[in-house]
């Protein structure tokens, strides 16, 4: 993974003199994200030095890891001892960061069946704008209630405190998976995702590609092949490829030209009538959509159900707004929690909204 380097000192002092030049600051590791969010205008600082395993206890579930490392190197570690980042974060190629998923709370298929990027973050050590070093949580997973800090900064991109240490919740990695298909529209894929997710069916993945519905299935070897029984269908061939695949968004249909829509619905809502192209995952609750619509339609409609649009990539990202426009109360909150830990505006300014 790289010769391993602590330079949490270094990226103090750089953010507490940038604090005090009121110069803006856009924190960069890997770089593979760079498309998600808006373009930010500031010093670049790059944190990819800062990298290596703290400590990794097998036996406990528990990994700390710095910021700047990068993914494939923690997931062939764990690989070693039969575990797994359980939130199947994307790769966007060999540079991306552990630092760079959690920033931006990126979760794979797995997501609505293990729980997402956040759900499995006990604890990080981190720099808030004036350059003050501060740690929340911890290694161990606690059941307190209050506001957890830690997590706050999983989806903040930045923009409340450079991420320097994340200790996570690891999992073992199941013994048997196997992936069955259907042949269906969208329509049916979301009935049967949302019948099949209120069962005991060990279920880790869905996915309808416009034409097939597969579901994953992951657990010990006599459950997954009895839910296979259960489901029918075909047994998809290199399955394990196919997944990556969709984790990694390297399908066709991720790398057509065009703004690509991302959907955030309650699951069980009917395919929406926006034209184009979709990629529905999550059981319903994450829908992919390649549409030429304006962008006030396409959130319309998505409002209209009670969810929430995201231009995740191409489209007129300069002029509309990447992400879904906030509630008046949620975006005070924002610029609350943004006063609190960046008070002068210097980190990742605007990567998320004008404002923030």
């Amino acid at each position: 993974m790289g010769a391993d380097r602590d330079c949490s000192a270094e990226i103090s002092a750089r953010v507490a003199a940038a604090s005090g030049e009121r110069t803006a600051l856009a924190i960069r590791a890997g770089g593979t994200r760079d498309f998600y969010g808006r373009a930010v205008d500031g010093e670049i600082l790059d944190v990819a030095a800062h990298r290596g395993v703290v400590a990794w206890e097998p036996a406990e579930l528990v990994l700390t890891a710095r910021a700047g490392t990068p993914l494939a190197g923690i997931e062939a570690l764990l690989e070693s001892e039969g575990q797994m980042l359980a939130f199947e974060p994307p790769r966007f190629g060999a540079a991306s960061t552990l630092g760079g998923a959690i920033a931006a709370a990126m979760s794979g298929p797995r997501r609505p069946y293990a729980g997402a990027a956040r759900d499995f973050v006990l604890g990080v050590r981190c720099v808030n704008g004036r350059g003050e070093l501060l740690g929340f949580g911890g290694q161990v997973m606690k059941n307190v209630a209050g506001y957890d800090v830690s997590r706050l900064m999983c989806g903040a991109f930045g923009t409340l405190g450079v991420l320097l240490d994340i200790s996570l919740k690891v999992l073992p990695v199941p013994p048997c998976e196997i992936t069955v298909e259907h042949a269906c529209d969208a329509a049916q894929a979301i009935v049967t995702m949302n019948r099949t997710a209120g069962t005991p069916l060990p279920l880790s993945a869905s996915s309808h590609d416009g034409e097939r519905l597969r579901l994953r299935l992951s657990g010990t070897e006599s459950a997954v092949r009895a839910a296979a029984t259960t489901l029918g269908g075909e047994i998809v061939d290199d399955a394990a490829a196919y997944w990556k695949a969709v984790r990694d968004q390297t399908l066709a249909f991720f790398r057509a030209p065009g703004a690509l829509w991302r959907l955030s619905l309650p699951p069980a809502t009917p395919p929406l009538a926006l034209g184009g192209e979709q990629f529905i995952e999550w059981g319903g609750a994450l829908r992919w959509l390649r549409t030429a619509r304006d962008a006030a339609v396409v959130r319309a409609a998505v409002s209209a159900t009670g969810g929430h649009a995201t231009l995740y990539r191409g489209g007129d990202a300069a002029n509309a707004e990447v992400f879904h426009p906030l509630a008046p109360g949620l975006a005070q909150l924002h610029r609350r929690l943004k006063q609190a830990f960046d008070p002068e505006g210097i980190l990742n300014p605007g990567r998320m909204y004008p404002w923030l």
